[in-house]
């Protein structure tokens, strides 16, 4: 079987956007190729993530590639992927020079690309992610894996907004929590929280193939006592009361649904936001504080922002 490799030259604000865009289409996964790998500082402890060829870099912006089957639908696809790109701006995402490549790859080929991104990588002071065909030792004792598949996950858990969100976990969770997940992809955070103890974990997605991707990895992981996965957009007509809610997803998102997760955190509870870029942080922060909340610290990595804030 042929596929065809997509790849979109753009800007780091718009990774997270343009993702959900190629999941709709039909991508079961995206590859980021963003320079800034090439010179990131890491702890010298999976020695093989960094052997990176700046051949396969931008020299600006970020290169988001994804691969779909060639058949009589793909220019169609292709045009749409092209026309919901374009339509970002509207929501005054910068989408960069948004060039936008199309090449031709075997399935062979197409399966070892997947495998040469993902490698244990640890992400925050307790967790590492692995990719389930990766034998992997614990470090530490108290050391907490999530074992992801890349192929079938929306992301592999390592983007800098995702991050933010598990090391504010690690700072709010307690034992026993009642934990919201609102719009969790591939389900990591929900992952995360049951592995730090939470006892009761929903996790929402409006994305039906979302749902399915979440689900499988709750069973990869083993946490499907703890976690609930369920198909539903943001927080509309959940009325139970959660010590926290979570959400990393894009801003403009995060500013609808604001005052229903006031509704539902109990009191000294916490509202954990991601997905943020420097620039929306301002309006994000106030839109949280006037309902009802008080920001506790603001986190950021490279152009992200994670908000935590009390109830």
């Amino acid at each position: 079987m042929k596929w065809s490799e997509i790849g979109i030259l753009t800007t780091n604000e718009a990774i997270e956007p343009i993702s959900h865009i190629l999941h709709e289409a039909g991508a079961s996964g995206v590859v980021i190729e963003d320079p800034f790998e090439l010179v990131k500082e890491r702890e010298d402890q999976f020695g093989e993530i960094y052997q990176l060829n700046p051949d396969d870099y931008p020299e600006e912006g970020v290169i988001i590639k994804a691969y779909l089957p060639v058949n009589s639908f793909l220019g169609e696809t292709v045009e749409e992927i092209k026309s919901a790109i374009n339509n970002l701006i509207i929501y005054n995402i910068d989408i960069g020079k948004n060039r936008v490549t199309i090449s031709e790859v075997n399935e062979e080929e197409w399966a070892t690309a997947w495998k040469k991104y993902y490698n244990p990588v640890k992400i925050s002071e307790k967790f590492t992610i692995v990719p389930t065909w990766e034998e992997y030792t614990p470090v530490h004792s108290d050391e907490l894996i999530i074992e992801l598949d890349p192929g079938m996950a929306f992301g592999t858990g390592t983007h800098p907004t995702t991050v933010l969100c598990i090391q504010a976990l690690e700072r709010t969770v307690k034992k026993g929590d009642t934990i919201v997940d609102v719009g969790t992809g591939s389900g990591v955070l929900s992952i995360a929280v049951a592995k730090l103890g939470a006892g009761d974990i929903t996790a929402l997605d409006l994305d039906e193939v979302a749902v399915n991707v979440a689900r499988l990895n709750v069973k990869l992981n083993k946490v499907q006592d703890a976690v609930t996965v369920r198909q539903n957009n943001l927080l509309d007509g959940i009325d139970g009361r959660a010590d926290i809610v979570v959400a990393n997803i894009l801003a403009e998102v995060i500013l609808r649904f604001v005052d229903d997760a006031s509704k539902i955190v109990k009191k000294d509870g916490f509202f954990i936001a991601s997905g943020i870029i420097q620039q929306k942080k301002d309006e994000v922060r106030n839109a949280i504080v006037n309902s009802g909340f008080k920001i506790q610290e603001i986190i950021t990595m490279e152009d992200w922002v994670a908000i935590i804030a009390k109830k």
